[in-house]
C-alpha cells in the first residue's frame, strides 16, 4: 500500500469544511476588480471530463484521522474549481498564493500530505510537474559566504513546477544573524517573489519551534497564507494504524498482542510527550515484531513448516519493546 495506512473513512464522501483558510487574491492595484452589472456574463463552458479530486480523495481516505487536513485539501480543490468556473464566466480571477506552513510532531503525515497537495495542484493546472523536493537544513546551508545562496537557488530550480518541502525549517534560524541559515531564508523569500507561482514552498516542523521561527522574521507569516496543524494521533488511532500496517503485510495482530501494544503506547506517549514520533514509532514497532516473529518461527519449526495462520500471527511474545527509541529514520508516509 506504498507506506500509506488505510483508515475506516468512507469512500465517496467529501470531508466537511471545518476550518477557515484565508487566501490572498489581488489585482495589479491591490484591489478587487469591479463587476459591471450592465455587462452580461459569458456562458460557462463545461468543465473537462473526469473528477480531478477522485484520485486525491482515495489517497486521503486511506489515512487515519487528519480530518482538519483533509478539509483543507478539499477547500483548496474547491477554490481552484470555482476559480476555473469564474474565469470561464468572464469574472476576475486574480493570483492566489499557495505557500504553506505545516506544524506538527514527527509521524503525523506532513510529508505525505505535501505529496498529495503537489499532485492536486498539478492536476488543477497550478503546477506543471507536481513533484516534491524534500530538503532540510544541511541541504540548504553551505560552508562559506555565498555557498548557501547558491545551494538554495539550485534546489529552488529543481523544485520549479512542483513543491519544495523544507523539514525542520526552524533550524534555519537557530544560529542567529551571523549563521548561514539566515542566508538560506533570505534566498527562499527572494525566490518566492521572483518566481511567483512557479513553485510552492512548504515549511514544516514542530509547532512551537515553527511559531518561534516565524517570529524571527516579521515578513514571513504573511507570505504563507495557508497554515495548518497536524495533531498527534490518539492511542486508538495508533492501534488502528498498527493493525492496518500489519494487515498490509499479510500479518495479523492477536487480541493479546493488541493489548500489549496499547499498554506500551500509552506509557511511551506519556513519557515522550515532546518527542513521540506517532505513526513512525508504530511502524518501527511493527517491523521489529515481524523480525522477532521470524526468529521465533524458525526456532519452533526447525524440522517443519508453520501453517498459514501461524505465518500470519504476531503473538505478544513477538512484541519486544525494551530499548525501542521513539525516533527512527524518516519513512515515506506519516512523516
Amino acid at each position: 500500500m506504498n507506506d500509506q495506512i488505510a483508515s475506516g473513512a468512507k469512500s465517496g464522501t467529501r470531508p466537511s469544511r471545518q476550518i477557515n483558510v484565508v487566501l490572498r487574491s489581488h489585482d495589479s492595484n491591490g484591489a478587487a476588480a469591479p463587476i459591471a452589472d450592465q455587462e452580461p456574463l459569458a456562458a460557462v463552458k463545461p468543465l473537462p471530463p473526469g473528477d480531478h479530486y477522485a484520485d486525491i480523495q482515495k489517497e486521503l481516505d486511506v489515512m487515519v484521522g487528519l480530518d482538519n487536513v483533509k478539509s483543507l485539501v478539499y477547500e483548496i480543490y474547491a477554490m481552484l474549481q470555482i476559480a476555473q468556473m469564474r474565469s470561464e464566466a468572464g469574472l476576475h480571477g486574480g493570483a492566489h498564493v499557495y505557500h504553506m506552513i505545516f506544524k506538527g510532531n514527527p509521524g503525523t503525515g506532513k510529508t505525505t500530505i505535501a505529496r498529495i497537495v503537489a499532485k492536486l495542484l498539478q492536476k488543477m493546472g497550478v503546477l506543471t510537474k507536481g513533484h516534491l523536493i524534500e530538503v532540510e537544513r544541511a541541504d540548504l546551508v553551505g560552508e562559506y559566504i555565498g555557498h548557501t545562496a547558491q545551494k538554495t537557488r539550485d534546489l529552488v530550480r529543481k523544485a520549479v513546477g512542483g513543491v519544495l518541502f523544507v523539514d525542520e525549517a526552524y533550524s534555519l534560524a537557530r544560529g542567529g544573524e551571523k549563521d548561514f541559515g539566515k542566508e538560506a531564508i533570505d534566498t527562499l523569500v527572494k525566490a518566492m517573489e521572483d518566481m511567483r507561482n512557479q513553485f510552492v514552498l512548504i515549511l514544516a516542523g514542530y509547532p512551537a519551534e515553527i511559531e518561534h521561527f516565524l517570529m524571527t522574521n516579521p515578513g514571513l507569516p504573511s507570505r504563507f497564507p495557508i497554515q495548518i496543524d497536524f495533531p498527534d494521533y490518539s492511542i486508538d488511532q495508533l492501534i488502528q494504524i498498527a493493525e492496518l500496517m500489519a494487515k498490509d503485510r499479510d500479518y495479523a495482530l492477536l487480541p493479546q498482542t493488541v493489548f500489549k501494544m496499547r499498554q506500551h503506547l500509552m506509557q511511551e506517549k506519556h513519557m515522550s510527550i515532546f518527542s513521540f514520533s506517532n505513526a513512525r514509532y508504530v511502524r518501527n514497532m511493527i517491523e521489529k515484531s515481524i523480525r522477532h516473529q521470524a526468529v521465533r518461527l524458525l526456532s519452533q519449526y526447525a524440522n517443519s513448516s508453520p501453517g498459514k495462520q501461524e505465518l500470519m500471527a504476531i503473538r505478544p511474545e513477538d512484541v519486544k519493546l525494551e530499548g525501542q527509541s521513539s525516533g527512527g529514520r524518516r519513512e515515506v508516509g506519516y512523516t
